[in-house]
């Protein structure tokens, strides 16, 4: 046969926004990795990101790990597993989710997924159709709002205080929205850093059941308490209506992407349906790796050290703060987790004001970003978990001058 002629063909082809789901092309990027450009430059000192901090991944201990799960699993641990997760490392979350949240958890509850933002996008997956409303916090996460914007999500939104959600809010919207599902950062929220109070999540719970509402616990903080008291969790107060969102990346290593989904049954054997559509498994290596670490006994210990340092940090922010911001600027005053939230007058739009930072050689993350309406252009988060006790003193300083200057 003879061959056909491409020679002359031409080479290059326009992908125009005709070929693309709408759903796909109109996407926004994330905020904070376009901030990445900026936050990058040499000499900045970043409060952008969400990032803990590097020195205090465990590099020894899982290098230790990583050899004697390829003596002792070798090719199991890079074969292709399960879609629900290795089943020690279900075993050991299902015993640690029960302590924290309630009996009757068990590895059938569990799904090991691709960070807790896979768990996300499972959760849009399962739920969400075009036009259908979360009820959520504003300001809320914003890698929960990009997870559920792809599935044209649509937002009833409640205010918060120091206490977390203002639920008594909470019912008018459900009655108004009908939403599919109660998406809540209880424990040291993201951006906000605050925590739901115990009235409140009994009486989320309590709205949950009245409407027959699942509620999304996103807890990626949760172990890192630096004051105050522990709240019970809202799996364990709501049992099989919540559905909790746990990772490692905040006390392991972000890296590994190992996160996990706690919920009934039920809906596990749809997460496990709509996980293989995705990737059909979290990464197998990881999960061994992940797993012969916790079972050591290394967990505890380790997140007991990042307390003590992040502790350190964020009282380190705080103080300054109150030292080199004027008094038109109010400020969370978190009790875990990595963030606090920044609201300054209200005619101070924060993204005009990053540009001024970054001449200052300081990052941070404008508030609109996870604001679900995209208005609060007056505020501000701040991350204290990735710069050293020095370079926060120093980049809040900095900060400080920006906002003299406003």
């Amino acid at each position: 046969m003879g061959k056909t002629e491409t020679s002359g063909m031409p080479k290059t082809f326009t992908f125009d926004k005709s070929y693309f789901s709408p759903a796909a092309y109109e996407l926004e990027s994330s905020v904070i990795r376009d901030i990445l450009k900026y936050s990058s430059q040499p000499g900045v000192i970043s409060f952008a990101g969400g990032l803990p901090a590097p020195e205090s991944f465990p590099i020894e201990e899982l290098k230790a790990v990583a050899d004697r799960v390829l003596v002792q699993y070798g090719t199991l641990a890079l074969q292709y597993g399960l879609s629900r997760g290795y089943g020690p490392l279900r075993e050991f979350l299902a015993d640690r989710a029960g302590i924290r949240g309630g009996e009757g958890i068990t590895a059938d509850n569990i799904i090991v997924t691709g960070g807790s933002q896979q768990g996300l996008d499972i959760v849009g997956r399962s739920f969400l159709e075009p036009g259908r409303y979360v009820l959520c916090c504003r300001p809320t996460y914003v890698g929960a709002l990009q997870a559920f914007n792809f599935y044209r999500a649509r937002y009833a939104t409640v205010e918060i205080d120091d206490e977390g959600m203002k639920v008594d809010e909470a019912e008018a919207q459900i009655k108004k929205y009908n939403p599919a599902f109660i998406y809540v950062v209880p424990n040291f929220q993201n951006p906000a850093g605050v925590t739901l109070s115990e009235p409140r999540r009994h009486k989320l719970i309590e709205l949950a059941y009245k409407y027959r509402l699942p509620i999304i616990d996103d807890n990626p903080y949760g172990e890192l308490r630096y004051s105050g008291t522990d709240q019970p969790s809202l799996k364990r107060l709501g049992g099989d209506i919540v559905i909790q969102l746990g990772t490692f990346s905040k006390i392991i290593s972000p890296g590994l992407r190992i996160g996990w989904t706690v919920a009934a049954k039920e809906v596990t054997d749809v997460f496990e349906r709509v996980k293989q559509s995705t990737d059909l498994h979290t990464n197998q290596f990881a999960q061994y790796l992940v797993h012969e670490y916790v079972a050591g006994g290394a967990l505890d210990p380790h997140i007991a050290t990042l307390i003590v340092n992040y502790r350190e940090q964020r009282d380190t922010m705080l103080a300054t703060m109150a030292e080199f911001f004027p008094d038109t600027v109010r400020w969370t005053r978190p009790e875990g987790g990595l963030f606090l939230w920044i609201v300054l007058p209200e005619q101070i739009k924060a993204k005009e004001l990053f540009f001024k930072a970054i001449e200052e050689k300081v990052a941070f993350v404008p508030g609109k970003a996870f604001d679900p309406l995209g208005i609060m252009e007056n505020t501000m988060r701040l991350n204290f978990s990735n710069a050293s006790c020095a370079m926060i003193r120093e980049g809040i300083k900095r900060l400080g001058r920006v906002f003299a200057d406003m």
